[in-house]
């Protein structure tokens, strides 16, 4: 797989102009719905906000990966104004390339996005801690809890670091905030959207999209492509998630363009499949059925030693796990394409 740090995205000489279409199109819909909030009735506006605030999230994500010019300066530019409201983009930047370094995948030590814990933190963790964690493993706890989970982590160590006096992020924040008070301001202020309807479906709704796309996007497994995921979703999911349910693609190609997903996909479908060892799902249909209130795991890494720094090398998994121990997941036959 590919290992990714800051510095490795790719420079493009062209436009994408499916991206920035695409960009345009968030903004417009995003004016239009909060412009026309008093004649719409609530279901269906918090629906459309949803759908936005999650459409929004996953184009955060391709200019993180270096789309759609070359220059990240008018990338970040392009999508300054914060529908999401979530965490600052130059954070949700640096953290996310740090995922993309494929061998410390799911190692709760080292990849930001994983949401495994250590033996250790689970000991220290009384019940209604570990009852959050079970719940959170199951799809209808991902989708309820991770939003607020998200804004308490990461508002909460910005807010605790800024008491004891540490400044160092504080342009990162002082952006952000500058970042969501222009789509509040206007949605809030100038088409009276109450607050509570804005923040139920843009910020929590569109949060809780993403959350749905990764709820099995990684799992603790010896080799690193068994650790991605691949959910062959229908055109309204995959355009909704801009491909990333096609998750081993992205990490194999992580430069690769959204648009250029599926058709990368259904070429080299077998391969993916092989690699990945068959971790794949025939649409959201068949996660619900069978994860709605259902852990779909164990919370603890399967491959985490007493202590972490004896581990399995750069693999981030224990030597237990390397070897085919205890949890090792099971191969899984290769899917037939669907009809």
């Amino acid at each position: 797989m590919t290992l990714v740090r800051e510095g490795a995205v790719k420079a493009r000489r062209r436009l994408e102009w499916p991206t920035i279409g695409l960009i345009v199109g968030v903004y417009l819909g995003f004016a239009l719905v909060t412009w026309f909030y008093v004649s719409l009735p609530i279901w269906l506006f918090l629906p459309l906000a949803v759908y936005i605030g999650g459409l929004y999230g996953h184009i955060q994500h391709e200019v993180i990966h270096g789309h759609p010019t070359s220059n990240s300066r008018l990338n970040a530019a392009l999508i300054f104004p914060s529908i999401w409201l979530v965490f600052p983009y130059d954070l949700a930047r640096r953290l996310h390339l740090t995922h993309h370094r494929d061998h410390d995948l799911t190692c709760p030590a080292r990849d930001p996005e994983s949401f495994y814990v250590t033996p250790q933190d689970w000991a220290r963790m009384g019940r209604i801690q570990r009852g959050f964690r079970i719940a959170m493993n199951s799809f209808a706890g991902r989708l309820i809890l991770s939003p607020p989970r998200s804004v308490v982590l990461i508002w909460g160590d910005w807010l605790r670091r800024l008491c004891k006096g540490d400044t160092s992020d504080l342009g990162t924040w002082m952006r952000h905030l500058l970042a969501i008070a222009i789509p509040l301001g206007w949605a809030v202020g100038v088409c009276g959207v109450p607050f509570w309807a804005y923040l139920l479906g843009f910020a929590y709704g569109g949060a809780a999209i993403a959350a749905m796309r990764s709820f099995l996007e990684h799992q603790a497994a010896p080799e690193v492509g068994e650790r991605i995921c691949v959910v062959e979703s229908g055109r309204f999911f995959t355009f909704l998630f801009l491909g990333n349910n096609f998750h081993a693609v992205h990490h194999s190609h992580p430069g690769l363009a959204w648009y250029r997903i599926p058709a990368r996909w259904r070429a080299e479908r077998a391969a993916y499949l092989t690699r990945n060892g068959g971790y794949y799902y025939r649409g959201y249909g068949e996660v619900v059925r069978r994860y709605l209130v259902r852990p779909k795991e164990w919370p603890v890494h399967p491959g985490m030693p007493e202590r972490e720094e004896r581990n399995g090398g750069r693999s981030g998994l224990a030597p237990a796990m390397l070897a085919g121990g205890p949890r090792s997941p099971v191969a899984r036959p290769i899917p037939a394409k669907p009809s």
